[in-house]
């Protein structure tokens, strides 16, 4: 049976639709999954140009997941009113259908009627609201689904792998938040999705450091020495190959995350600056430790690109392409 994978809309106002509808154009789609949009279809799609290589695509509108069937593209009708969407400009009816289409593709995964789920990008202000009050959608998800409300923040694309020990919040509060309990609970969520999600059974993980040169043997900074060396030892002391702390400009500079299957990151841009870098165009951002499966394009909204028909669908493929693989994977490891 295919997996049923859920697809959350974004932000209408910015490049979702397009990556949406650019990906699920391509009919060999229907060979991997059920594609299910959550959103109303007319509202999303209908003014988009057509492509003179494919044919108009059309989609099975439904009203509840239980409804779904396998071999169409099929999308859960998430709201009933019409209303005007300009291009670029997100406005409060945009960010409410960015908080309907999530949360009903949430609740819709937690009862088992989709397998897995693929959000497009939301405006982190424009979607507070109602059920949505939430840094991004990985504390959304971790909220929803996670029995101790934490998950671990993980990229992915090809061979190179880029997690991060602490999510959305300010620099300012990296070294309060970044404890020993946080430390070591975030490697063995690694571990754990590393061997379950990609099938590694013995992973190589390294650590980088929180200060420039790694603290520079306490010169620059100590939480080297007196926090991330003690939880490193103690995962080497239980067998696991964990190493660090590496400095993150030449671990990065010199490529060294070669040698090893994922790299855990201290902080949000320390991780995703340099894996942006090195694979933006097909990178997927993938929301690990939660009992479902999560994943996303590694890009925003991209307002400056909606409307124009030039938006690079690559991200968002290659997101639904990993949470079939994931869905698969954790399917046979039952």
């Amino acid at each position: 049976m295919l997996p049923r994978i859920g697809i959350s809309t974004g932000d209408l106002a910015g490049i979702g639709p397009e990556i949406i509808y650019r990906t699920l154009q391509d009919a060999r789609i229907l060979r991997f999954c059920t594609p299910v949009v959550y959103g109303t279809a007319a509202t999303l799609f209908d003014e988009f140009p057509q492509d003179k290589n494919h044919a108009p695509l059309a989609f099975r509108q439904v009203r509840e997941a239980a409804d779904i069937v396998a071999g169409k593209v099929n999308a859960v009708t998430c709201w009933d009113e019409d209303f005007v969407l300009t291009p670029g400009q997100p406005s409060e009816a945009s960010g409410r259908a960015a908080r309907l289409s999530l949360i009903a593709a949430a609740n819709d995964l937690k009862a088992g009627l989709i397998d897995g789920l693929v959000t497009a990008p939301i405006s982190k202000d424009n979607t507070q609201g109602e059920g949505f009050t939430f840094p991004g959608h990985t504390e959304f998800l971790a909220h929803h689904f996670s029995p101790n409300n934490d998950s671990l923040m993980f990229l992915v694309a090809d061979n190179l792998r880029v997690a991060t020990a602490t999510g959305h919040i300010p620099l300012k509060d990296v070294p309060t938040r970044l404890t020993s309990e946080v430390l070591t609970g975030k490697l063995r969520m690694l571990l754990h999705s590393l061997r379950q999600d990609f099938g590694i059974q013995k992973p190589r993980v390294a650590v980088l450091g929180l200060n420039p040169h790694a603290g520079e043997n306490g010169l620059l900074g100590r939480e080297e020495q007196d926090l991330v060396q003690p939880v490193i030892q103690q995962f080497l002391n239980e067998g696991h190959l964990v190493y660090g702390p590496y400095p993150a400009d030449g671990f990065f500079g010199t490529r060294q995350y070669q040698q090893f299957d994922a790299t855990l990151a201290l902080y949000h841009d320390q991780g995703l600056i340099p894996f942006k870098t090195i694979a933006f165009e097909r990178g997927v951002n993938y929301t690990a430790g939660l009992p479902v499966v999560r994943t996303s394009p590694d890009h925003g909204t991209a307002y400056g690109l909606a409307g124009k028909f030039a938006a690079d669908p690559t991200s968002f493929r290659e997101a639904l392409y990993l949470a079939c693989d994931l869905v698969r994977n954790r399917t046979v490891g039952k």
